[in-house]
């Protein structure tokens, strides 16, 4: 069982930098997926990963004893992948087969190709919580003290199967669950404002018995002490969901806070440019 790990925040932003040079690499090299979301999530999911989670990289899809991720909008899978490969899971050169056929990387994770690391096949939106919902509750009727985590995308909230999840999980006392919203304000047709208001969120989330807390995404001291302040806050009567704010297309100036970027993949001088602001001492595969 890997523990949560003693890096620092200086260590965690220098791999969070690597696992953004990933991402522009593997969209780029198929020519197509999702960078603006991944970028955006990526502190979050380093964070996770590298200091917050007690899972183990060996992969047991029952993941008995350890904490448990969920990623429901699995179109940023490029940073699922990422993050799984640089912390464990499989050797980081497989992120080179992106998108590409008979790849176990593919656009959304799948679990039949048997990625580790994958526990459940996503990008259908909407579906994720209520699956996090049944691992939690299997953690708690087999008296496992471990927890279950999940992110979400906000234009996702569009989706009607988010608000019945989040009605039953408070009626029920799921309180080993900690939701991450990726609070960006873009999807893929314009701002979530233009397409279908999600008005307040806050407000909506406490209306349905939900204990909530609120971070920068993208600043990692911050997401470090939000995620460490709820896993102080479970296990005590009420789910918990982080609102996030996020910039789609963080770290990289000419796509950061666009929606053009949600699912377009550089060209070669943009990787180049995008690769130039992201320096890091690591490796690349």
């Amino acid at each position: 069982m890997t523990s949560t790990k003693m890096l620092s925040e200086s260590e965690l932003e220098e791999i969070a930098k690597q696992v953004r040079r990933d991402i522009i690499r593997m969209v780029h090299g198929c020519q197509s997926g999702h960078p603006g979301g991944s970028l955006g999530c990526t502190d979050f999911m380093v964070a996770l990963y590298f200091k917050i989670m007690k899972h183990d990289p060996a992969f047991h899809m029952d993941g008995t004893g350890e904490d448990l991720f969920f990623l429901s909008n699995g179109h940023i899978s490029p940073v699922f992948y990422a993050v799984l490969a640089r912390s464990g899971y499989f050797d980081v050169s497989e992120l080179a087969t992106f998108r590409q056929l008979n790849s176990r990387v593919q656009g959304h994770p799948t679990t039949h190709e048997g990625l580790p690391g994958v526990r459940m096949s996503s990008g259908s939106l909407g579906q994720g919580l209520s699956v996090a919902i049944g691992a939690a509750l299997t953690k708690k009727r087999k008296g496992d003290q471990s927890l279950v985590f999940s992110l979400h995308g906000d234009g996702e909230l569009q989706e009607g199967q988010i608000w019945e999840a989040a009605l039953f999980a408070p009626a029920k006392k799921v309180d080993n669950l900690i939701v991450t919203i990726d609070v960006n304000g873009q999807q893929i047709d314009g701002s979530t404002e233009q397409v279908l208001s999600l008005g307040d969120l806050h407000a909506k989330w406490v209306a349905f018995g939900w204990d909530v807390l609120k971070m920068d995404g993208n600043k990692m001291s911050e997401v470090m002490a939000t995620l460490e302040l709820a896993k102080s806050r479970a296990h005590n009567g009420k789910p918990i969901v982080i609102l996030m704010k996020t910039n789609m297309g963080h770290g990289v100036s000419f796509m950061t806070g666009s929606h053009k970027w949600h699912g377009a993949a550089p060209n070669d001088e943009q990787q180049k440019q995008a690769l130039s602001e992201l320096t890091s001492t690591l490796a690349d595969y």
